[in-house]
This record gives structure tokens, C-alpha cells and sequence, in this order.
């Protein structure tokens, strides 16, 4: 994939990431008193508005403004290498995958500096057994990662030598 190409195509997954994820936390922050939920799908998946101060997960919930400092700080030098990781990368969906995980963490970085917390709001659950809440940012982080993971394992894709079927 040519540099130019590669780089916009980048520069718009992220910002659809980071627009995607802006505005349902302006929805959910909106229209939610904080710690209300509603219920979607009964013993299964809630619209909830919580705000993790922490990591994934709730990992580093305690510490105060040290640790949004410190949280503040490793989002920003995570971006500055998945930025040189695009411009290097020669695969596209190598770009691809790192710009879900750029667009992630910028959703949750514009929170974090906005509110000292990130808003998450997609409770999914099997009756009181709960996932941990969490938001679109999250969602294309995690996407991402599997991306680069599956990419990691079988870097020629689907088009790996196998045949299909017919032939």
C-alpha cells in the first residue's frame, strides 16, 4: 500500500473511531444520570453510564491525580509509537488494526484529560455475572489487538495456500 494511501486511509479509521466514540458518550453522559442503567436485553445486556477512573478492567482505580497523570502520560506515548508503527508498516491491514487501537485510545485519552475518567456504557452480563462496562473506544482497541494478533499468527491472511472447497 502506497504511504499516502496507507496514511489517510489510517487518519480516517481513527478519527471514525474517535467520532464514533465521542458522540455515544455525549449520548450516553447526556441522557444518563450517572450509575442509572436500561435494560436492553434482560439478564443480558444493559445501557449503563459508569466512569472508570482506572485502566481496562478497573486496574489502577485508586491512586488520584497521579494516576490520571500517569495513565495521561502512557496513552500518549503509546500513540506516538502506534504512529511510527503505521508509517513503517507495508501491510495496510497492519495500519488498519493499529489505527482502531490509535482511535481507541484517543477516545478514552479525550475523556480522561476532559473528565479525569473514561464513560463507559455497554453492560453485557448472563443474570448477575457482569462483564466489565465498557464503550466503542474499548470495543475498537480490543478489535485491533485481534487484528494484529491474528495477523501475528497467519501474516498472509485467509490467503494462507489453503483451497477453498470447489477446488
Amino acid at each position: 500500500m502506497k504511504d499516502e494511501k496507507k496514511i489517510l486511509l489510517s487518519i480516517a479509521v481513527t478519527l471514525c473511531v474517535v467520532i464514533a466514540d465521542q458522540v455515544t458518550k455525549a449520548l450516553i453522559t447526556g441522557r444518563l444520570a450517572w450509575g442509572e442503567a436500561h435494560t436492553i436485553l434482560p439478564g443480558l445486556f444493559n445501557i449503563v453510564y459508569y466512569k472508570n477512573t482506572g485502566a481496562a478492567f478497573g486496574i489502577f482505580s485508586s491512586g488520584g491525580s497521579g494516576r490520571t497523570t500517569f495513565l495521561t502520560i502512557v496513552s500518549l506515548v503509546a500513540l506516538i509509537i502506534i504512529a511510527v508503527l503505521i508509517r513503517r508498516s507495508s501491510d495496510g491491514r497492519n495500519a488498519l488494526a493499529l489505527s482502531l487501537i490509535a482511535g481507541g485510545a484517543i477516545g478514552n485519552l479525550i475523556d480522561r484529560i476532559r473528565y479525569g475518567s473514561v464513560v463507559d456504557f455497554l453492560d453485557f452480563h448472563i443474570g448477575t455475572l457482569h462483564w466489565p462496562a465498557f464503550n466503542i473506544a474499548d470495543s475498537a482497541i480490543t478489535t485491533g489487538v485481534i487484528v494484529m494478533l491474528y495477523l501475528s499468527f497467519f501474516p498472509s491472511g485467509l490467503s494462507s495456500g489453503r483451497h477453498s472447497p470447489r477446488e
